[in-house]
Order: C-alpha cells, then sequence, then structure tokens
C-alpha cells in the first residue's frame, strides 16, 4: 500500500489499482501544494469522516470529476446528496461495507460534525474515524479529528490496525503529548502518521512534538513530505 498525505487531515490510499481519497480538503487548505489532477486520477471513492469543511473539502467537486463513491454517515452524506452528489454509500458509526476489494468500518470519534447556512448550524451527523482494511495490505485507522478516549482499546481490539493517522494539531483535537499517549496506551502499529497541524495558523505548526513524545516506543513515525507517496 502507498500512502500519500496532501497537508491537513487529507490522504490518498493507493493499493491493489484502487484509489481512495479520505477527507480531500484542497480547496482553501493552506497546506495543499501537490498537483490536484494527480491527486484524483483514478480515484474510485471518497472517505469522509465528518461535517466540517476541512474534511468535506472537494468532495462534491471530485465525485461530479471522477465518479467516485462518497462513504460517510448518513447525516452527512444526505446533505451532499441534496447538494447533487450522486453516488453515496449510506453508514454510521460501528457499521461495515464491503466496496469491492476493501471493506471500511465507522468508529467513534470524540468530535463534533456540522456546517453554518445562512448563519445558523446545520448538524451533519455523527464524527467518526474509518478503518479501511484490504486482503494482504495492512489495517488502516484514520482517526479523523478526535481526543483520546478509553474505547480506543476496544477498536484496537476489534480491529488491530496497523497504520494510524493521528490528530496533533491541539485546540480542536488531540495534541501531542495527548496523541502520543493514545498511541501508545491502546495501540500495537507497525507505523503512524501525524495529521491535522501545519495548515492554520491556530494549531500546531509542525509534528516535532509528537515526534519527541514518540521517542523510544517500538511504533515508527512517519512524517511524510505532502504530496509524496510512501510505502507501508
Amino acid at each position: 500500500m502507498q500512502i500519500t498525505w496532501f497537508g491537513h487531515s487529507a490522504f490518498r490510499l493507493d493499493f491493489k489499482g484502487t484509489a481512495v481519497l479520505i477527507d480531500p480538503f484542497f480547496t482553501g487548505n493552506p497546506a495543499f501544494v501537490s498537483d490536484r489532477a494527480a491527486a484524483i486520477r483514478g480515484v474510485s471513492h471518497v472517505l469522509v469522516t465528518h461535517g466540517h469543511g476541512d474534511h468535506v473539502g472537494d468532495t462534491l467537486d471530485i465525485a461530479r470529476e471522477t465518479g467516485a463513491t462518497v462513504t460517510t454517515n448518513y447525516d452527512l452524506g444526505m446533505w451532499l446528496v441534496s447538494k447533487g452528489l450522486e453516488k453515496f454509500n449510506p453508514m454510521n458509526t460501528g457499521g461495515t461495507t464491503d466496496l469491492g476489494g476493501f471493506t471500511v468500518t465507522l468508529v467513534r470519534a470524540d468530535h463534533s460534525s456540522g456546517d453554518v447556512v445562512d448563519g445558523m448550524p446545520v448538524y451533519l451527523g455523527n464524527p467518526c474515524g474509518v478503518v479501511v482494511k484490504a486482503p494482504g495490505e495492512p489495517t488502516v485507522y484514520h482517526m479523523g479529528d478526535t481526543d483520546v478516549f478509553s474505547d480506543m482499546g476496544l477498536i484496537a481490539e476489534l480491529h488491530a490496525p496497523k497504520i494510524a493517522m493521528v490528530p496533533i494539531g491541539d485546540r480542536f483535537t488531540m495534541g501531542a503529548a495527548s496523541a502520543a499517549f493514545a498511541v501508545k496506551r491502546f495501540f500495537q502499529l507497525d507505523a503512524v502518521i501525524p495529521c491535522h497541524y501545519g495548515s492554520f495558523p491556530i494549531i500546531d505548526q509542525t509534528a516535532d512534538r509528537f515526534v519527541a513524545a514518540m521517542a523510544g516506543h517500538a511504533t515508527r513515525v512517519i512524517v511524510p513530505e505532502k504530496g509524496v507517496a510512501v510505502s507501508v
């Protein structure tokens, strides 16, 4: 499997001829420095963890341009359908769907999910993390935006992820110390990739504190260059 980070929490997974985007926040993302056309080329599925604009991002436009199926919670998905989304795979927390060659499970995240329309808040379902499993590939857990919570231990026991994308930016998600605590306390990962940092000035700008907090632990910390695929 190859994993490409596009800044903030946007990722692309490539495996066995399949290309999947997670939280494709490109337009308006100060950390997005990649070629958008290359980032979406061949994408068949888009996974969205929750309804905030820095995660929904370019989902609608990408779905129109590529014909990709969008997988997210029911409430957010139906809101996207009302805006023109044609291919929607509805889910909710705890559910698993087979997308042909891989499965997606939505799991709990401690955060919020919504948008503001005409000055009024709009509820867009529960925030989630996503677990992606494909035969012969390491199980991937994108935590979405979340705080640490003890049921991460259940996620680890049920799904045994080997690669995790972990938010570390603080203020809206875990900071470096709590993210490192979560990884060390609950998971037996081969590698962890920090995210949700280095985009907006209000959150942490580098992964340095997280890397330092993980020093000496068996889990490999990957801090990828934006737009450059890494093999896991």
